[in-house]
């Protein structure tokens, strides 16, 4: 709609148009455009993982290993991007969300399979039987670090242990031929394979249009809306992203404490959170297609209040993507040195860049009426 006036002076009259102001429900309904675009691509990606991990399956070898472990990699990309759209009780990680069994960490490498001076560790070198079910109920049991199921589960049976200082693990394919308990590796990766899709699939409907699920609640939500889609930016960039995923790694320096520690794929993470955050804000997405997704946006909706609050929070997350960028492969030799070496300075410029970001996007909850902002995990 646009606001048309008129204004009369000596007789003469002139006519201009305004653009209408934007509205919280124009933002709001772009949103979630915006997060089913983004798990439509992440479940595409998974499954098409899922297509390389069954021809690995079925023959294993060198290169069908590498054609798997490519597409998790791609997959990532995907997945990653999703993240901000958590943090405020959605189909993803509400009570009976699927987050914990999608991308839980760290993993304890032995809970699942052998380990170096553990040979026979794990659920596949046992009698546990391999099923759903099962892997549902020993996901987590017992420890947070006792992960069954999920993206990181599946990068330790492609990878295996990350023993080396330079590159990612080096399970070799013989695992799923003739090393010990090769069928049930196989079937476990078949199968925590299958649920991570299934999970996926069950968060996408979610948020499918048209369709009487969280998606129509969500667009009605108005101001109650917007707060959720602000806290889960604010939840990801200080306590998620700067805190648990980076901040700890820097403070152990321990390779366990990075995010996909067995393919050496942590710096990416970050970017992909990082970018999912600026896709939110920004009300834009580019596609695994290509195609761009763009429309009413937080920005904007800030700026009709506080032009200098919403450039402020571009300026701080368009720094975030950059410095996350500049993050140099693997992230566990970054992290460890003294406070002042190369590495860990690269790594330290995401946290303050994240830090700023949350406070800027503070400020501009308040130029909506948000008062109170919980950015904490």
């Amino acid at each position: 709609m646009k606001k048309i006036a008129i204004s009369c002076l000596l007789s003469v009259c002139s006519v201009w148009v305004s653009a209408a102001e934007l509205t919280q429900d124009e933002v709001v309904k772009q949103y979630a455009t915006i997060v089913s675009a983004g798990y439509q691509d992440s479940l595409a990606s998974a499954k098409n993982m899922q297509s390389k991990i069954d021809a690995f399956i079925a023959q294993p070898s060198a290169q069908t290993q590498q054609a798997a472990q490519v597409a998790w990699l791609e997959a990532r990309e995907w997945y990653g991007q999703t993240e901000a759209f958590r943090f405020y009780g959605g189909p993803i990680d509400s009570d009976t969300g699927p987050e914990g069994f999608v991308n839980a960490w760290p993993l304890d490498e032995a809970y699942i399979d052998g380990v170096k001076g553990k040979s026979k560790a794990g659920i596949i070198n046992s009698k546990t039987p391999i099923t759903e079910a099962k892997l549902r109920s020993l996901n987590e049991r017992g420890g947070e670090e006792n992960v069954a199921t999920g993206w990181h589960a599946i990068e330790f049976l492609l990878w295996g242990q990350d023993l080396s200082k330079d590159g990612a693990g080096q399970r070799s394919f013989t695992d799923y031929t003739t090393a010990a308990n090769a069928p049930r590796r196989a079937q476990y990766l078949k199968l925590v394979t299958q649920m991570l899709v299934d999970d996926l699939a069950s968060v996408e409907k979610q948020w499918q249009a048209g369709q009487k699920n969280y998606r129509a609640q969500f667009e009605k939500g108005g101001q109650d809306s917007i707060k959720k889609m602000i806290t889960g930016l604010g939840t990801l960039s200080r306590g998620e992203l700067a805190g648990e995923r980076i901040e700890v790694a820097l403070d152990t320096q321990n390779q366990e404490d990075e995010h996909s520690c067995f393919a050496d794929n942590t710096h990416r993470d970050i970017v992909a959170n990082a970018t999912g955050i600026q896709n939110v804000w920004e009300g834009r997405y580019v596609r695994r297609s290509g195609d761009v997704v763009s429309g009413a946006s937080l920005r904007a909706l800030v700026a009709q209040k506080n032009s200098s609050a919403a450039e402020a929070v571009s300026q701080d997350m368009a720094s975030s993507v950059k410095a996350a960028e500049a993050i140099q492969a693997p992230f566990d030799r970054e992290i460890i040195g003294k406070k002042d070496s190369a590495g860990r300075k690269r790594v330290q410029a995401v946290v303050e860049s994240l830090k700023a970001q949350t406070k800027s996007l503070v400020n501009a909850a308040k130029e909506l009426g948000i008062k109170r902002l919980n950015t904490s995990v």
